[in-house]
């Protein structure tokens, strides 16, 4: 078992507004578990690259990012359960599949092979899920992030992103837009009330840079877009804001280095964030607290190709590097919270992405957060 805790000396002013800055939280790892290969419902369980969790049916719903290659575009039905022994040892004692529901249009049809790339999950107060949609730039199929019906799968809106984010519809256009596996992977909903008709907000983010956001000269901390939308049960999603998120500098021999999901905090303007890395020595992971602290909106803001030096960006702070644990990671892609624990404290869910690969694993990574 590990905890750990994030405290500070109080004899020093430095520390106490970064205290103030970010609220002290105590994470304690407790447990990992592998969902076995298998087929349910005549569809191959894999690709988890997202987890939401709904409190009232005590149930959780993983995205598969198949994109319909394998079977329809889909998200599972999970029943986990844990249990505490008279050591006050937590432990996930197994996970259950209870249901496959696939994506529809709004046509109530399936998404055909390779329309659709779905990697982001969170469920909202009213009920709906909102997923989203890294798209598929190299057949010219724009991101998207859509509202569905939990029960059918179906879609019911779609919300509207800004040109930046898109193919550019001219061919003669600037390179724009997401670039290949590096949209919208994280996804999160922050919601004041649990009264389905009140304003709630939405969180997303791009995995890595847009294509006229990468530097010709590769910076240090890899710049990457989030963005807020008031969602209220009338009119159309509004964005309020979008900032600069910096990756955590990429690992020596990584490959690959993202942001894969995103996770509100009780506090406004407060999230736990996960990035990933993958490279020659395997796969990383690292925990951060992230605050708007006065943090620049970037809206207007078309390229981020001359730098960043003068954008204020979102701040972070490192809660852990997972790679401390001493365990074998996989791919982790999707972070949910879960039930309390009967002393208050928040359990806090990492499941990972298996690429269908033979030779990875879907793991389920076990936290209490206090």
């Amino acid at each position: 078992m590990v905890m750990i805790g994030l405290s500070a000396c109080r004899e020093m002013p430095q520390i106490q507004a970064e205290e103030r800055l970010f609220p002290q939280i105590s994470l304690e790892y407790l447990d990992k578990y592998e969902i076995p290969s298998q087929i349910f419902q005549k569809t191959p369980i894999g690709g988890l690259s997202a987890i939401t969790y709904d409190r009232k049916k005590d149930r959780f719903y993983a995205l598969s990012d198949d994109r319909s290659q394998r079977s329809p575009a889909r998200f599972y039905t999970l029943k986990i359960d844990i249990s505490s022994n008279d050591e006050q040892i937590t432990k996930i004692q197994g996970v259950t599949v209870e249901n496959v529901t696939p994506l529809q249009d709004e046509a109530g049809q399936n998404y055909s092979p390779q329309t659709i790339d779905p990697e982001g999950i969170a469920l909202s107060p009213r009920g709906t899920l909102f997923i989203s949609s890294e798209g598929i730039p190299k057949k010219e199929i724009n991101p998207f992030i859509g509202e569905f019906n939990p029960t059918t799968g179906q879609l019911q809106q779609q919300i509207r992103l800004p040109q930046k984010y898109l193919i550019p519809t001219d061919p003669e256009s600037e390179p724009r837009g997401v670039e290949e596996n590096l949209g919208f992977e994280p996804l999160t909903i922050s919601a004041t009330s649990t009264v389905k008709d009140d304003p709630f907000r939405l969180f997303t983010a791009t995995e890595g840079s847009l294509k006229q956001d990468t530097p010709t000269t590769p910076p240090t901390n890899i710049p990457v877009r989030l963005l807020h939308y008031v969602i209220s049960p009338v009119g159309s999603p509004v964005i309020v804001a979008e900032h600069l998120y910096l990756l955590d500098k990429s690992p020596k021999g990584a490959i690959s280095n993202g942001l894969t999901e995103l996770l509100a905090l009780p506090n406004e303007g407060s999230w736990l964030s996960l990035e990933r890395t993958f490279g020659l020595f395997g796969n990383g992971a690292k925990l951060f607290q992230v605050v708007n602290s006065g943090a620049s909106d970037t809206s207007t803001i078309l390229s981020f190709q001359q730098g960043t030096e003068t954008i204020k960006p979102l701040r972070k702070k490192l809660l852990l590097d997972l790679e401390t644990l001493e365990i074998d990671l996989d791919n982790l892609e999707g972070m949910t919270f879960g039930p309390r624990f009967a002393d208050g404290s928040q359990t806090l869910f990492l499941v990972s992405d298996d690429n269908f690969n033979a030779e990875q694993t879907t793991q389920l990574l076990l936290f209490r957060l206090s």
